[in-house]
């Protein structure tokens, strides 16, 4: 499995993420993904899949040691008390006595970014969680993070695809030395009739989805957490480190943001414009 480092933290990638998977649909999909190689899982309080997630980790073939388990907690529970609360209440539903990483899935604007971080550090300090990160984070809101917290910000996970340019953000993250951790990486299937990247993928005899998501991990601090239920695009989507696209084919894929991305986030509600992944 190839890895990804940041503050001295070795993040597995490709990442598998379970967003609106539940229940054998979801310890399937991990299961077979564990089989074919990945070591990163992803998911959340929010989703409603940790019971099931944590099943699907005890079912397979893979020590709980060898799994990079990310869980997040829920923006309603920022404050102290409550923050370990729930990181407890993750733990209990995934069957484990700690996550590797533990993220804020959406910033709070009346919830102090120091209150919270402060209860993240010591869940670290209990070993209820190994790392800490953020997820859905601008880069002043990541900047302010980074400042407030005493152990690494490890990474900040956001959407990020072909079509949605987030090159500051990422610069930001390489210059701080954090994972930008890529959720729904093939713009929720829209990847998949894209001929720019079919052309390009003719060439290496990959799939659209293989170019989209080998164009992520050939930027430096980038980790997609691909989601699929299909065991064979579970197998595809890791199947990605056997080519290398040039640099005249990275630029003609970040050409493609624009259009599509102000499309999608204009058929989604006003609320930060954005699914809670």
């Amino acid at each position: 499995m190839e890895h990804i480092e940041a503050s001295g933290v070795e993040m597995p990638i490709p990442g598998v993420g379970t967003f609106q998977l539940s229940g054998e649909s979801c310890e399937s999909a991990v299961e077979t993904a564990l089989e074919y190689g990945y070591r990163h899982v992803d998911t959340a309080e929010y989703y409603d899949n940790e019971r099931a997630v944590g099943a699907a980790i005890r079912r397979s073939s893979v020590d709980r040691d060898d799994v990079f388990l990310t869980t997040k907690v829920w923006r309603s529970n920022l404050r102290r008390a409550d923050l370990i609360e729930a990181a407890e209440a993750s733990c209990g539903r995934l069957g484990t006595d700690y996550v590797d990483l533990l993220l804020v899935h959406w910033p709070h604007p009346r919830i102090p970014i120091e209150e919270t971080l402060a209860a993240m550090e010591e869940l670290v300090e209990r070993g209820v969680t190994r790392h800490i990160g953020v997820s859905n984070f601008t880069e002043s809101q990541l900047s302010e993070a980074q400042s407030a917290a005493t152990v690494p910000i490890v990474t900040n996970q956001v959407l990020y695809h072909p079509y949605i340019d987030q090159r500051s953000l990422r610069e930001h993250c390489e210059k701080t030395d954090t994972i930008l951790t890529a959720y729904s990486p093939l713009a929720k299937g829209s990847v998949l009739g894209d001929e720019t990247l079919e052309r390009i993928g003719t060439r290496y005899g990959k799939t659209p989805a293989q170019v989209a998501l080998r164009w992520l991990v050939q930027q430096p601090s980038v980790a997609p957490i691909p989601r699929s239920s299909s065991p064979e695009h579970i197998a595809q989507n890791v199947d990605i480190f056997d080519f290398s696209l040039t640099d005249a084919e990275m630029r003609e894929i970040h050409d493609l943001s624009g259009s599509l991305s102000v499309r999608l986030r204009n058929k989604l509600p006003a609320v930060m414009r954005s699914v809670p992944f």
